[in-house]
């Protein structure tokens, strides 16, 4: 079974955690976040750049009321170099995994991840307690593709959460969060395993999720549980911009 390619991972990470719009402009792909945070307020080039079309984006977001933010994929090398000459910093370096959800699945003891939609309301206060605040969880809620938020348990105690959307047969993981009292007991493991049943019973073949590279016990895990990197970006934001 092929893994999928770069571009049809960034495409599902646009059908899965989208923008509140998409705005076309020039050579550029806009997002309108509405406060959901960089992944969906991020300009994309969509066509060849030249370095004067920087000017552009920026006065595009600005319109937006948003911080000038890029996000910069493997084939962005020139704009990713015109940016560091204008003092954009680097910001939060990710890596994109996937595996077959054959290989993720597990049988897991009968309420320890519940897939339920639309989130309840102790699946929205365990989110916003991890910082995962209403404008985040907004970006799930307009998600138009199939859909689950999985609710994980620790005995009888409602303990982890996480989204998962999928589009064209490719699941995508967002926003897993444990309670501080559960973490270290295997519950984000169990979880990842319940979304790749999940995506099963929907006809998803692979599993992938996002993690920023500075989270070592998360890549980790990954690299443990046989996901395999398939591609990655990071952001260019202005120093001011980066707080």
């Amino acid at each position: 079974m092929k893994t999928p390619e770069p571009h049809q991972l960034f495409g599902v990470l646009d059908a899965t955690w989208p923008p509140a719009r998409f705005i076309s402009l020039g050579p550029w792909t806009l997002r309108e976040g509405k406060g959901g945070g960089q992944r969906v307020s991020a300009a994309t080039a969509s066509s060849p750049l030249s370095e004067t079309d920087i000017v552009l984006a920026e006065a595009g977001m600005r319109d937006l009321g948003q911080p000038a933010i890029f996000m910069i994929r493997p084939e962005d090398t020139a704009l990713d170099d015109w940016l560091s000459a204008r003092s954009y910093r680097v910001v939060d370096p990710v890596t994109v995994y996937a595996a077959p959800t054959e290989i993720l699945a597990r049988e897991l003891p009968l309420t320890t991840t519940t897939p339920i939609w639309p989130p309840l309301a102790i699946q929205r206060e365990i989110w916003r307690q991890g910082g995962v605040n209403d404008a985040r969880i907004a970006v799930m809620e307009r998600a138009e593709t199939a859909k689950t938020a999985l609710l994980g348990r620790t005995g009888d105690s409602p303990a982890g959460v996480a989204y998962v959307g999928i589009k064209d047969g490719i699941a995508m993981l967002h926003a897993l969060e444990v309670t501080p009292a559960h973490r270290r007991a295997g519950l984000g493991t169990a979880l990842l395993h319940g979304a790749a049943n999940w995506a099963r019973t929907q006809g998803a073949a692979w599993l992938t999720l996002i993690v920023t590279q500075s989270n070592a016990p998360a890549n980790g895990l990954y690299r443990r549980l046989s996901m395999t990197p398939v591609t990655g970006y990071h952001y260019r934001r202005l120093p001011e911009d980066t707080a």
